[in-house]
């Protein structure tokens, strides 16, 4: 089976004010660089084959440092994108409830055939999600790779790998420049191990996106 270290991107000044950043090309911030000489450190190690990104700069940034330890390229790669949020990419949440309610609404229902106009549904997105796993495992078969993408992908391969619904809220954390090590053979997908933020000891708390709390309670009956 393959053996793939996802990561989700360092820090962003968007992630500190809890917007969607989607596919707006968002720069890390100093914490977020910051976390990306540290995992760069802590990668220097792995017996790495390959290292992928998505094309988006705060991936690329972040992938950069791994890459000059690990002597590997860092290959983009768009199908690792954020899912696109259409018209409320770059919005914070009292901006979507203020600007576009229905949009909100709509959101809070968690279907996951619903896209926000010009963007992706749920189920769009693992569509991409799970082609661009699959084709990294028929063309890297046995190998390890460093994959470095987005919180959303990392909630897709979670949900696979435990069997849960794409409906309803994100239920792991994500944290930004985290360690998440699963298998493939490009159909099911097996946790090693999640959200390994050893080599971030001591640096600031991570902001926190919490959708469960977006849930609201049933009505009585």
């Amino acid at each position: 089976m393959l053996e793939l270290l996802f990561i989700r991107h360092g820090e962003t000044d968007w992630n500190r004010e809890l917007r969607f950043q989607g596919q707006v090309d968002v720069p890390l911030n100093a914490t977020g660089h910051e976390q990306a000489r540290r995992l760069g450190e802590r990668l220097a190690s792995e017996p790495v084959h390959r290292l992928y990104s998505s094309d988006l700069t705060r991936t690329v940034q972040t992938a950069g440092p791994a890459a000059e330890r690990l002597r590997l390229p860092s290959v983009g790669h768009v199908a690792l994108r954020e899912q696109a949020f259409g018209l409320i990419d770059g919005m914070s949440v009292p901006d979507i409830q203020q600007q576009h309610p229905g949009i909100w609404e709509r959101w809070l229902a968690f279907d996951p055939d619903y896209a926000p106009p010009g963007g992706e549904s749920q189920r769009q997105f693992q569509a991409r999600v799970l082609g661009a796993m699959a084709g990294l495992a028929q063309r890297h078969a046995s190998e390890t790779l460093v994959v470095v993408t987005h919180g959303g992908v990392l909630d897709i391969l979670y949900r696979m790998a435990n069997g849960q619904p794409l409906g309803g809220p994100r239920q792991c954390d994500i944290p930004n420049a985290g360690i998440n090590r699963v298998r493939t053979d490009g159909q099911r997908v097996e946790i090693v191990s999640w959200a390994d933020t050893a080599h971030l000891t001591d640096m600031p708390p991570q902001p926190v996106y919490d959708q469960t709390r977006l849930v609201r309670p049933a009505a009585d009956v």
